[in-house]
């Protein structure tokens, strides 16, 4: 622990029993940091889906039976991104539209949305995760065939990636701060910052969050593992191929981004670019011209 008197740096040295002391109290505020719940909406419609012959109408109702997750899955059927020729009235035509399984991934990421909604400064993230999410989607449409990925998981994934920030926003006040010194660092893991300063790392608890809420394998394993480039490069069965290829997509539109906008709020390019390239198979010198492609979808509000 260090304490600062004008310039001159103080260290206060720490007595063995009193940092035992410390980790000890850090485990019990970790054990205790409650990981959100599936919500109960979710579960009802897993129950219709199961059945052999799903019923639309009766997905539709219970869909409605939550106005705001309605709205945003007509939203998201309608946007421009996704180009669809036939236009959401309703959510069974959402349904039908986006097809079940993206349209729960898409009902799921709108009710973890809710849960944080009055967390601080959460719009302006989820706003970035949905800008990310858009051009991972628009990459995975260009550079078709990679893991036979599609854009809507390359989507769903992007929105995903970072769903533990919101959830160490609550316990930890100080995590802002931690996330900032994350973001300026150049060498060690982004998770490893996190872990040295808070003991967890949203890594691991967005993966916890994505297990729990049962979404898919590939795409929760690319949650717990997308800052670790040791298990990205590897080949341990760890991470399939194609959450190798989701983490890629996401970390490219990440900085295409930034490329377009100008904002570089973290270094995680320099450490997990050349791999996520080497991944897709990408010619780095190409790298401007798919930006100047992408603004389009940046863009898109």
């Amino acid at each position: 622990m260090n304490s600062q008197t004008s310039k001159t740096s103080i260290v206060i040295p720490v007595e063995p029993a009193a940092e035992q002391a410390i980790e000890s109290r850090m485990r019990i505020e970790i054990r205790d940091i409650g990981i959100p719940p599936r919500p109960t909406i979710l579960q009802q419609i897993d129950a219709e889906t199961a059945r052999d012959e799903p019923d639309f109408i009766r997905l539709a109702k219970i869909i409605n039976s939550d106005v705001a997750l309605a709205a945003g899955l007509i939203k998201t059927a309608n946007s421009p991104f996704f180009a669809f020729s036939k236009k959401a009235r309703t959510a069974q035509e959402a349904l039908l539209i986006l097809g079940l399984k993206f349209a729960v991934n898409t009902i799921a990421s709108l009710a973890l949305q809710q849960l944080f909604k009055h967390s601080p400064s959460m719009e302006r993230f989820w706003d970035a995760s949905a800008t990310t999410a858009r051009v991972a989607g628009w990459l995975a449409r260009q550079l078709k065939g990679r893991a036979g990925i599609r854009p809507e998981d390359a989507y769903t994934f992007a929105l995903f990636r970072d769903c533990g920030v919101p959830i160490l926003m609550i316990p930890f006040p100080e995590y802002r701060a931690v996330l900032a010194e994350a973001n300026a660092e150049r060498t060690a893991a982004f998770t490893d910052i996190e872990n040295q300063q808070l003991g967890i790392n949203h890594a691991k608890l967005g993966a916890d969050l994505a297990e729990n809420w049962m979404l898919p394998d590939d795409l929760c394993a690319a949650i717990r593992y997308h800052h670790d480039l040791d298990v990205i490069r590897a080949h341990d069965g760890k991470l399939s191929e194609c959450s190798r290829t989701l983490i890629a997509f996401a970390q490219l539109a990440e900085y295409l981004i930034q490329l377009q906008t100008g904002r570089m709020q973290s270094h995680e390019w320099e450490k997990l670019g050349p791999t996520a390239l080497n991944i897709l198979d990408f010619d780095p010198s190409e790298l401007e011209v798919l930006a100047a492609e992408a603004q389009e979808v940046i863009s898109d509000a």
